[in-house]
């Protein structure tokens, strides 16, 4: 297949949702400081805000992962829609810090869901030569977010207070649930669960609106199926762990060096006003990093983008923590962050989700992004044991540690999933299923 309108129809689609989820995420933290201010909340009390949605969306992408395979794509990514839009309504009608830590909580599942589905769902309607520049642009519309909830909470909050901000994102939501009524299920779920007559009307659909705008399609061609998968073989464990490990380094990176910038910056003696105005200069490596990603990664690859990127990450953090001047220390951070935000568009998006085969992988996927959920938990208390130990360089040297790592792991697993079908990735790792039991794939 082409690239046609439909494929940029469904990125849209799931496009918003992940928008309004980063917006809802982010939003806490201009809330919080607006809370605070006004005396509704404590410190104390805002920690417990922020513990209850990462509660939430430890169980939200753990439990994403059994409904999409169990109950398919499309259900799931509109349950989960649907929960952090009225839990976001919730917390805009909260009467006291208890009832919104509550909502918090729920509104956390829905969000620690969303990402966990849109991803997966998005490369399993993505012709396999696109499929990294496809997820590098999702990764991109999910990261303005961040933009968008920090200019947002900048005009509202001041003039209307901090509920309006969770009244948005419930809007949002339930506009892109009542977008998303004629999204398509994935037609690879359909066949697996034996809807062959649904998943052909899809593909047939699509061929059509080819047809339509005079493009010739080659013949399908038949191929074997793969064997089936469970959640104790080799095919699915050997991915949930190196996917897992990734989402580890990640995690690491994120929320040891991006969410420290502020307090790093300050240390090379900016003074704080100055620190937080080029931590958000730094932070439009976010979306530099995911164009980067839409340039590159069906260009050179998974492995080698992955290798390459941590390599370079691993060296720029150092050299940020010794740099001799603020100037190059901002310079060395957005060029930090640019690689990070690649990185997240190459693994997240597209590298461990190709690596679980249809059958189980929501649930593979979802087991990493919970195993990444954890690990943030624990990052601040690790950066401050490291910060007294030895300062910026010692936070610094333990990010490029876990950095190094997944490059050595990247070299290491030697599967390449660039400009593969994802069957065809299945049955590299496990092989085909009885020719007599087969049916052919529908899927092309």
């Amino acid at each position: 297949m082409p690239i046609l309108p439909f494929h940029r129809r469904l990125l849209w689609l799931i496009g918003a949702g992940m928008f309004f989820d980063s917006f809802d995420i982010y939003l806490a933290g201009s809330v919080l400081g607006e809370l605070v201010h006004n005396g509704w909340s404590s410190i104390p009390l805002n920690a417990r805000f922020i513990s209850a949605t990462f509660i939430g969306m430890v169980i939200g992408a753990a439990g994403a992962g059994w409904l999409g395979d169990r109950y398919g794509r499309r259900f799931t990514y509109q349950f989960n829609l649907a929960i952090f839009g009225l839990a976001s309504f919730a917390c805009a009608l909260a009467p006291d810090m208890d009832w919104l830590i509550g909502a918090r909580f729920v509104a956390g599942i829905g969000l620690g869901a969303e990402i966990v589905i849109g991803y997966a769902t998005m490369l399993e309607f993505t012709p396999p030569l696109h499929r990294g520049r496809w997820a590098a642009l999702l990764s991109l519309v999910t990261n303005f977010g961040l933009f968008a909830s920090t200019l947002i909470s900048w005009l509202v909050i001041p003039a209307f207070g901090w509920r309006p901000m969770f009244v948005i994102a419930g809007l949002g939501a339930f506009v892109v649930l009542w977008m998303r009524k004629k999204m398509p299920e994935s037609p690879r779920w359909l066949e697996l669960n034996g809807r062959q007559q649904e998943a052909d009307d899809i593909v047939g659909a699509v061929e059509a609106e080819a047809h339509s705008r005079n493009i010739t399609l080659p013949p399908p061609q038949t191929s074997p199926q793969p064997a089936p998968v469970s959640m104790t073989s080799a095919a699915f464990i050997k991915p949930a762990i190196i996917g897992s490990i990734m989402q580890m380094a990640l995690g690491i990176a994120i929320y040891g060096f991006v969410a420290w910038v502020p307090t790093f910056l300050v240390q090379h003696g900016m003074p704080i006003n100055r620190s937080l105005g080029q931590a958000v200069l730094m932070s439009f490596g976010g979306p530099a990093g995911a164009a980067l990603g839409w340039l590159l990664s069906d260009r050179i690859g998974r492995r080698p983008s992955i290798i390459v990127a941590s390599l370079l990450a691993a060296a720029c953090g150092p050299a940020f923590a010794n740099a001799p001047s603020q100037e190059l220390a901002v310079l060395l951070g957005f060029l930090m962050f640019t690689l990070i935000y690649f990185m997240v568009s190459v693994i997240v998006a597209g590298y461990i989700p190709e690596l679980f085969p249809t059958a189980v992988r929501m649930r593979g996927y979802g087991i990493t992004s919970t195993v990444g959920r954890l690990t943030t938990i624990f990052v601040p208390f690790g950066v401050v044991a490291l910060f007294d130990a030895g300062g910026v360089t010692a936070v610094t040297l333990g990010i490029a540690a876990a950095l190094l790592v997944q490059a050595l792991l990247a070299a290491a697993y030697k599967v390449e999933t660039n400009g593969r079908s994802l069957e065809a990735i299945t049955l590299q790792e496990i092989g085909p299923a009885d020719v007599a039991a087969s049916a052919p794939p529908l899927i092309r």
